[in-house]
């Protein structure tokens, strides 16, 4: 098995990983957004302390980085509650879909801010995605739509995460920086949990908390899937998700997406399909 098979494997494995989080996040029933949101980081917290603790990798990173992490995690809550918020009121397949509008956004921002140089392709891509999410969105006045928004606005701000990420490059471990993000998360979300605080049934609580440990089994097993192999050559198995959640959708809540999100979804899917060939290397490239 080569590293590249290795790394596609570890992508479909980390993929079901995201989907069952969201699975048992919209699973677990009425309960408010932040309270889901507190659980899934807090586990994810606990997680990822174990690993840095034992590669012995430092819990909250180096004194110049500080604003970075900072600002990679305040991004990231946001878009977590965003994420949830979306779950727990759209199809499920609908709202993942629309979370994978992110990488999209990403090239975006780091156009904006990192000045990075946008090529024709991928502005190509961007705009058929944004056109596939019109399909699942439909524009209307309303509360759907308003909902739809909401997981568009996620997906914005986990590729702000994702763009602090870039500056971050490899100054940070990696268990240092979800350490960090779940900790972060954590201490934040903490007022609003306590707050908002919903009782809940012994059945609730251990979705939430099989939640939080399928949310760090999916981050990192997409760090060890790209440590085989570059984003650009395996990415697109990223998008096993939506196959999941759909299954999902339809066998535990019984929500069938309607034609036009069906539409939407092999819009956006063929968006990141065009993109992931385009990234990927020529055989006469890697030829001496």
């Amino acid at each position: 098995m080569n590293n590249t098979l290795k790394g596609i494997i570890a992508l479909l494995i980390s993929s079901l990983g995201f989907s069952l989080m969201a699975l048992l996040v919209k699973y677990s029933g009425d309960l408010p957004t932040v309270q889901k949101a507190f659980f899934r980081n807090f586990v994810a917290m606990l997680v990822s302390l174990s690993f840095a603790l034992y590669y012995r990798a430092k819990l909250f990173g180096r004194k110049e980085n500080q604003g970075l992490l900072m600002l990679r995690s305040a991004f990231g809550v946001a878009g977590v509650l965003l994420n949830f918020f979306a779950i727990d009121r759209m199809v499920l397949s609908d709202a993942d879909i629309l979370n994978k509008l992110s990488p999209f956004f990403t090239i975006i921002l780091c156009a904006i801010f990192l000045k990075e140089y946008i090529r024709k392709y991928q502005m190509i891509a961007i705009i058929i995605a944004f056109i596939g999410a019109i399909f699942i969105i439909k524009p209307s006045f309303s509360s759907d739509t308003l909902y739809a928004l909401v997981g568009v606005l996620g997906a914005l701000f986990a590729a702000g995460a994702y763009t602090v990420l870039r500056v971050l490059g490899s100054r940070e471990k990696f268990y240092t920086v979800v350490f960090y993000f779940s900790f972060f998360s954590s201490v934040v979300l903490l007022p609003f949990f306590i707050w908002q605080f919903e009782p809940m049934t012994m059945t609730q609580f251990w979705l939430l908390v099989l939640a939080g440990l399928f949310a760090a089994f999916g981050q990192f097993g997409l760090t060890i899937a790209y440590s085989y192999a570059p984003a650009k050559e395996i990415s697109i198995f990223f998008y096993s998700t939506i196959l999941y959640s759909a299954i999902f959708s339809i066998v535990f809540f019984n929500e069938i997406p309607d034609m036009l999100s069906i539409l939407g979804y092999v819009i956006i899917f063929s968006a990141g399909f065009y993109m992931f060939m385009r990234n990927r290397p020529r055989k006469h490239d890697s030829t001496p």
